[in-house]
């Protein structure tokens, strides 16, 4: 889904976070042997809704994008593991969401999908910059 005139933001919790909840909806059933109606639960969505994640094909070009990314893959390995050993509360999981977000907006994901939808000026600093490393 291209999404037109759209700030990276709305890119992210339109397409990126439901990937996201669908790649931990999937490892919490996969992995750790979880219900849908269990992975539902602990991700504070609806049995259908994980279904739907487990099932769909639709977003699935961002679910394979948000795999190939190791930093993803850390990210979704420590919701589904925490979740799994109740270790994670849901607060520790909104910070765990919202630091996939930061990574994704850090990194070029995020641009080179914005910059395929939208003429994005060559020097654009809509998102924030890795910070640098000494």
């Amino acid at each position: 889904m291209c999404l037109q005139m759209r700030p990276p933001c709305e890119v992210v919790v339109r397409s990126v976070l439901p990937a996201f909840r669908s790649l931990v909806a999937r490892t919490l059933i996969e992995n750790f042997n979880f219900s849908q109606m269990a992975a539902a639960k602990k991700l504070g969505t609806t049995q259908a809704s994980v279904s739907h994640y487990i099932s769909s094909k639709r977003g699935e070009k961002m679910v394979k994008q948000l795999e190939e990314s190791p930093s993803v893959q850390a990210i979704v390995n420590e919701i589904a593991e925490g979740i799994a050993a109740n270790k994670t509360s849901p607060f520790d999981a909104m910070l765990l969401f919202c630091k996939l977000c930061e990574a994704l907006r850090t990194g070029d994901l995020i641009c080179d999908w914005h910059k395929s939808c939208l003429d994005v000026p060559d020097v654009c600093n809509v998102c924030p910059q890795p910070s640098k490393k000494d």
